[in-house]
């Protein structure tokens, strides 16, 4: 009888613990999976979560794009809230005005920047770079990177983390009205969209 009570407490024990260990994983995953639902493509979920495609599909060790309803996809983290109402900021700041594609290629140019050797590797670094002085982004300098971003320009922001790596490289973008520096203007433009051009 002794040894039954024993064995009770320990299976017992054995099974609180079991839960105690399991619960916290339960939550954490559920923040961080989507489930499938008739409709949903990787670029819509992506576009949901500002995941990239590229990123969404090796995350879940996919090798094409067919979805099942009701399967569960991992959602890694791609960048802070923070990072993304900055980009969002810089965004509404350079592209005002400006179709809704540009304002996703703006956005574009900063995440190619990160991605590339040639820039800071976060988006914090990217928009905040200086060089010989001057400020990469004009918004920064004059303060307007301040202003809260619009619905359009977080929604781009969404849009240019699901496209990460799928665009022709732009790393640049100017406004061939404006532009003083001959520099940029001898760069390869991957795209024109609005008043602005797109370079690399």
């Amino acid at each position: 009888m002794k040894k039954l009570i024993v064995k009770l407490v320990a299976v017992s024990t054995l099974a609180l613990s079991l839960t105690a260990i399991s619960t916290p994983q339960t939550k954490a995953s559920a923040a961080t999976t989507h489930q499938v639902q008739s409709g949903d493509t990787l670029w819509l979920i992506g576009k949901k979560h500002g995941i990239s495609v590229n990123t969404l599909m090796s995350a879940n060790r996919k090798s094409s794009h067919v979805l099942l309803v009701g399967e569960k996809l991992v959602i890694p983290q791609s960048i802070t809230s923070n990072e993304m109402d900055l980009l969002a900021r810089l965004v509404h700041a350079e592209a005002k005005g400006e179709p809704y594609a540009g304002k996703v290629a703006v956005a574009t140019v900063v995440l190619n920047r990160v991605d590339s050797s040639l820039f800071p590797n976060t988006i914090n670094g990217v928009i905040y770079q200086k060089d010989q002085g001057y400020y990469a982004f004009s918004p920064v300098k004059n303060g307007a990177i301040n202003q809260p971003a619009d619905n359009s320009a977080k929604a781009a922001v969404k849009e240019a983390l699901a496209f990460r790596g799928m665009g022709k490289g732009s790393l640049y973008f100017y406004n061939p009205k404006t532009a003083k520096s001959t520099w940029i203007t001898s760069r390869e433009v991957t795209t024109v969209i609005g008043n602005h051009r797109f370079a690399k």
